[in-house]
């Protein structure tokens, strides 16, 4: 049947099906209001569904088969089951527009499909079954229609069977399709197969228009061809030619003789993705020759003459199409620009909702520190004569209640009681007593029952000392909860500031970068500049292969010379076992690298050492050297000090600042019992970017610093840890060099030698005295050396753990890179 229709109202139709996909996916982008929008978006779903349903009842392939009307009308009532009455009537109108055979046939094969839905849903209760549903509807309707007018025969159900086949495929396909169209979905992209889903349903809705024509020109071809145009000016090459493909296949299905514009459609998709890079022009223009060279070379199948007309006809479509319509659907493309701008966007909108509520987080442990702190600090103006009165009342109340003369004494001599039961009790704080016997004196003769007062004051201040020590652990613990929520709250700040760093544009880096690589003979795929921070560089680059090591042995010198620090290989991932491209991590490097020697040997010769030591590398560039010695020998000082270790490792590694990590532990081991278990804690922490060390000693001996001929001592002069609620910790902060010995030792090595009046002197003689400058030759050599000293004896436990600080050298040398001329 061939229908006369207007160049407009053609134009009109393409425009409108593009439009109401594009718009449908981006709707779901934005919100809407409860009443209008509702109204409004089921309105559009009606005409859409009135629309799609026509086209698809119209569509017919191999002259007879109608595979695409009980599919829509299974995936409509499923998504949109209030709209199945709809989907019937648009079914029903679109084939009884082919004729009235059509529709006859489509409304049996609805009827099949109900009676055959209900009753599986009904024996297996599983909407899995709709496929099973569909393909039983169309083969038994097509063989009914085929039983009623030609009787029984084998042909009759083998094409019955085929076309239920194919109507259960299209059914699957159809539940991928056709919800991009009727729902709201916010998604960032389509995955290939929706893409492929939606040109075959767009593909089927074509096959609705064959048979239109404009003064003899296919309406179905110019339709085509603008949906390739667009699909290969969004998605490029592979989605152009893959939409052709598909295209061509399901029209040559509706008519045989479109079988050639399969070639075409292809061919058209892949020059105009190829030269998508020239804008709609260029993509218009690989139509054109697609058209020329096809209609020239393709053995007269189609008059040149008319396929060249409909190629401009689907052009001026596609040239008037709006540019943001192609800028909304390649968002959901991925491999495109706009796509991946919209997936940075959404990732960037992720990223920050996450670091605000980190940055709020960080705000509630801040502000629990502080009022942590601002209750300790009401505490502390709880004073001394506060103190008294409350003493003297409850002392009072158990013996100048009951006596005779309490208004004598209270109500006439007042000031006189207080000052002497004052004195009184400060003379008990100190003495234990009352030993001054003129103060004793003075109270005989002021006081009736001299001696109950003195006896209950005395009980009173061994309750008033047990109630002090419970308030000063309550207020240690406050301090201590203070802190560790500062400490927190610094960290989960930093956290949530790396968050929101971005990767800055290093376009003219990258390709100043590329071009060097490319100078000394290596070619590189491509160069990520994430970071050109100093000491914090990090780029990634594709190398078409490192098997021999060509990241370490020419691009790290490279960009050594460039960046002027040294830069060296991190990572090198292996893109596929089929090829031998990498993917190369080049970071910065620290300025200096440290070498270690470790010497201990425990009292006496046993296995267990009171000491415990230990040494690691922080995420920013620290190396961190700690020894910790426990009160006393064997395996409840080696508890302690390892515990001591423990916690500052676990705390240090968190991101915590080392005082506040120092001054948690101290809280936690002198609250943990009340027995008197101490701990001394050596530490340092050397940055390898500036060669900075701070010492942080908290009852440890002094530690030296052999630079060349002279040894320097550093020390402090804090009590061990868990001795004292409230410690200060001094930090001391010296300058390393190319070279330098650090020497860190527990007590046991410096005070072995027990005759040396001077031992700061007599340890800077014997590391003045060893000449070698290899780590664990050193303390090796000092080791013997003390014990040696000691009379051949080990006193005590002994550690000693001597660093060696030395600048980085790259394995292989900087590259000079040629500089260019000014112009």
């Amino acid at each position: 049947m061939l229908h006369r229709l207007s160049l407009r109202a053609i134009s009109g139709q393409a425009a409108m099906l593009m439009n109401d996909i594009i718009s449908l996916k981006t709707a779901g982008e934005r919100e809407e209001t409860k009443v209008n929008s509702t109204t409004g978006q089921s309105m559009k779903t009606t005409v859409i569904i009135l629309s799609l349903g026509f086209l698809l009842g119209r569509a017919v392939i191999l002259l007879q088969l109608l595979p695409f009307v009980v599919p829509f009308l299974a995936a409509v009532s499923h998504w949109k089951r209030s709209c199945t009455l709809v989907a019937v009537t648009a079914l029903l109108a679109g084939s009884a527009s082919v004729s009235f055979t059509f529709a006859g046939h489509t409304m049996l094969a609805i009827a099949f499909y109900f009676m055959f839905h209900g009753l599986l849903l009904w024996v297996f209760g599983e909407k899995k079954m709709i496929p099973v549903t569909v393909f039983s509807a169309v083969a038994v309707s097509r063989y009914v229609g085929f039983f009623v007018s030609e009787g029984h025969s084998w042909y009759h159900v083998l094409t019955a069977s085929i076309e239920g086949s194919l109507a259960m495929i299209i059914t699957v396909i159809f539940f991928q399709s056709v919800p991009i169209v009727l729902e709201r979905k916010r998604k960032a992209a389509l995955r290939h197969e929706e893409i492929v889903c939606l040109v075959i349903l767009l593909a089927s809705l074509m096959t609705g228009t064959v048979g239109w024509l404009i003064y003899e020109l296919s309406v179905e071809q110019i339709i085509a061809r603008y949906i390739v145009l667009i699909f290969a000016f969004v998605g490029g090459a592979a989605i152009g030619s893959t939409v052709g493909v598909v295209t061509g296949l399901i029209l040559s299905l509706a008519n045989v003789a479109n079988l050639f514009y399969m070639s075409l459609l292809a061919f058209s998709g892949l020059l105009g993705g190829l030269l998508k890079e020239g804008k709609k022009i260029s993509t218009a223009f690989g139509l054109l020759i697609a058209t020329l060279l096809m209609g020239m070379y393709g053995e007269n199948q189609v008059q040149l003459e008319f396929s060249l007309y409909e190629s401009i006809l689907a052009i001026t479509l596609f040239m008037a199409t709006p540019k943001k319509w192609t800028t909304q659907l390649s968002k959901f493309i991925p491999g495109t620009l706009e796509h991946s701008q919209e997936q940075q966007q959404y990732l960037r909108k992720i990223r920050d909702v996450t670091a605000g509520k980190v940055e709020q987080f960080s705000n509630l442990f801040l502000s629990l520190s502080k009022s942590f702190t601002l209750a300790e600090a009401n505490s502390d103006k709880l004073n001394r004569e506060r103190e008294v009165d409350i003493f003297l009342s409850r002392v009072t109340e158990k013996t100048c209640q009951t006596c005779m003369k309490k208004h004598q004494c209270w109500a006439k001599k007042f000031n006189e009681t207080y000052s002497l039961m004052e004195l009184l009790m400060s003379e008990c704080e100190r003495e234990g007593d009352v030993t001054n016997r003129t103060l004793l004196t003075q109270w005989r003769h002021h006081c009736i029952i001299d001696e109950r007062v003195i006896a209950t004051m005395k009980d009173e201040l061994n309750q008033h000392y047990a109630s002090k020590h419970l308030k000063q652990q309550l207020l240690e613990s406050r301090r201590l909860v203070a802190d560790q929520l500062k400490g927190v709250s610094k960290v989960m700040e930093d956290f949530a500031k790396d968050m929101q760093r971005e990767k800055q544009e290093h376009d003219k880096q990258e390709f100043e970068i590329t071009e060097a690589i490319q100078q000394a003979g290596l070619d590189v795929n491509s160069v990520d500049i994430y970071s050109l921070e100093a000491g914090n560089v990090d780029i990634e680059i594709n190398l078409p292969s490192n098997d021999y090591s060509e990241g370490e042995k020419i691009v790290a010198p490279i960009l050594s010379d460039i960046l002027q620090e040294t830069i060296v290989v991190k990572q090198v991932h292996q893109l596929s076992a089929a090829s031998s491209e990498a993917r190369v991590v080049f970071g910065s490097t620290k300025r200096y690298v440290v070498s270690e020697g470790v010497a201990h040997a425990a009292k006496d010769g046993r296995l267990v050492s009171g000491d415990s030591y230990s040494t690691m590398e922080l995420g920013a560039g620290k190396h961190v050297i700690a020894i910790s010695d426990g009160m006393g020998n064997g395996t409840r000082a080696h508890l302690e000090s390892q515990e001591t270790i423990g916690l500052l490792k676990n705390i240090l590694r968190s991101g915590i600042e080392e005082t506040v990590a120092i001054k948690s532990i101290n809280s936690i081991l002198s609250l943990r019992s009340d027995e008197e278990v101490f701990s001394t804690l050596d530490l340092a922490m050397v940055d390898l970017h500036d060669g900075f060390v701070k010492f942080l000693k908290v009852g440890s001996i002094p530690s030296f610093i052999k630079r060349g001929e002279k040894v320097t001592a550093v020390e402090s002069g804090n009590l061990p840890i868990g001795i004292i609620q409230e410690m200060d910790v001094d930090v001391v902060t010296e300058q390393l060099k190319a070279g330098d010995l650090l020497i860190m030792m527990s007590d046991g090595i410096y005070e072995a030698r027990t005759m040396a009046e001077n031992k700061d002197m007599w340890m800077k003689r014997v590391i003045k005295e060893i000449k070698t400058d290899d780590p664990q030759e050193i303390a090796d050599l000092l080791m013997e050396r003390v014990i040696r000293e000691s009379g051949n004896e080990i006193h005590d436990d002994m550690t000693v753990i001597v660093t060696k600080i030395d600048h980085y050298s790259p394995k292989w040398a900087t590259i000079p890179m040629k500089q260019k001329k000014n112009a």
